[in-house]
């Protein structure tokens, strides 16, 4: 195990005076601490000055500055899926709003998404994959059982070793990531944050189910989050929740695998040695899902709003997990729908992919962002109010500003 020790330096004396910036983090005034790491790590000793992490300045804002986005080749439209399934065109597309979804195949990978995605925001965002300082990757679906953030470092050629990793919070993920992000650079001292959306849910979907297996699709988005001075902050505010209760309405649960023990009756005393196992096929009852997204979304981003100290009229756009259900007629839209009316958000200004992608999981935000961006409807300065919502339970919602 790693040994660090962490010295906080004050360069000048604390001020009692307090500041609370719109976003609702609190930071001292006046106050600028040098953070400084020592690690045992081996290779650490050969980093130069440059490469290792520098020491910053505590309570900077941060703006999202770079976006990117990648699907697979493979696309499966509602008729391809009618020839394994019994379904059909109309039948999908009225229940849902999708029409096509991205498959990954063969020996693809999600990390070969996530990578190429990663790419596209650094280069919008023009840094250098050795300024990166964290790697945020934001799956329920990683190559790797331990994480795949780190293979994800070092396949963009991020070669001062910066931390990467996992968070796992399914749809909700990506805006997980986003605050997270902002943290570590508000309070962390960090600079340059990649976040990364990225799943493959086809991986776990029945595709003899015709109640899942039509909902669901694989991509990446990813977008590059800076350090700023806090008048150009373009994270206002957000709401975090979760609720283990929900569990039972969306999930895919880790069970034994039904083979016989190869150690006979003699080896299988108490238990042991354990079967091996694996995650069940997606589960969800989508009248719940439907009810808990219509339910708790539009009250997430009020809060969110109230936090920022900012109000509906201030949202140029609605960014929204673009989820799937398989429940009443045009549930999915009405998701939208609905959400938009209560915010008074005009229909407009809500960004859907919806029919092209399928539910896309912590990818589907930021894959979203990036097609809006690049095609000219989200403009730099304009607020955005997204939120993610599903297993877990868990939902949040953040109001960011594209810079």
């Amino acid at each position: 195990m790693a040994n660090a020790s962490w010295v906080f330096t004050p360069k000048m004396k604390i001020s009692p005076s307090i500041s609370v910036f719109r976003s609702g983090f609190y930071s001292p005034e006046g106050i600028s601490r040098r953070v400084s790491c020592a690690s045992a790590v081996q290779g650490v000793d050969n980093l130069s000055p440059s490469q290792s992490q520098p020491s910053r300045l505590v309570g900077k804002g941060c703006k999202l500055v770079g976006c990117g986005s990648a699907v697979p080749a493979l696309e499966v439209s509602n008729d391809d899926l009618s020839k394994i399934v019994e379904t059909n065109d109309e039948w999908i597309s009225v229940r849902t709003g999708i029409r096509n979804r991205r498959v990954l195949t063969g020996k693809d990978r999600m990390t070969e998404l996530a990578v190429e995605a990663s790419a596209k925001a650094l280069e919008m965002a023009e840094v250098d994959p050795n300024d990166v300082d964290l790697v945020l990757l934001c799956t329920s679906t990683p190559d790797d059982l331990f994480g795949s953030a780190p293979q994800i470092q070092a396949a963009l050629g991020c070669k001062g070793n910066p931390l990467a990793f996992d968070i796992t919070a399914a749809c909700s993920g990506f805006v997980l990531g986003l605050v997270s992000a902002s943290c570590y650079i508000r309070a962390g001292g960090f600079k340059n944050v990649l976040v990364i959306g990225a799943d493959a849910l086809s991986r776990y979907v029945d595709w003899t189910d015709r109640g899942t297996c039509i909902l669901f699709g694989d991509a990446a988005g990813a977008v590059l989050v800076q350090a700023c001075d806090s008048e150009e902050d373009g994270l206002f505010g957000f709401d975090l929740h979760s609720d283990g209760e929900g569990n039972r309405h969306l999930n895919a649960s880790i069970k034994e695998n039904e083979t016989e023990d190869s150690f006979g009756s003699n080896g299988s005393a108490m238990g042991f040695p354990p079967k091996s196992s694996s995650y069940s096929f997606v589960q969800m009852n989508g009248k719940e899902v439907f009810r808990f997204a219509c339910r708790v979304v539009p009250q997430s981003i009020d809060i969110a709003l109230e936090k920022a100290g900012m109000t509906r009229s201030s949202i140029d756009w609605l960014l929204l997990h673009q989820t799937s259900v398989e429940s009443n007629m045009q549930a999915n839209q009405r998701i939208l729908d609905g959400v938009a009316t209560r915010l008074e958000i005009p229909a407009d200004r809500v960004i859907s992919n919806l029919a092209n992608y399928g539910n896309t999981s912590a990818a589907s935000i930021p894959l979203a962002l990036d097609e809006a961006v690049r095609g000219g409807k989200i403009k730099s300065g304009e607020t955005i109010a997204t939120a993610g919502f599903g297993a877990g339970l868990t939902w949040g919602s953040a109001i960011i500003r594209w810079n």
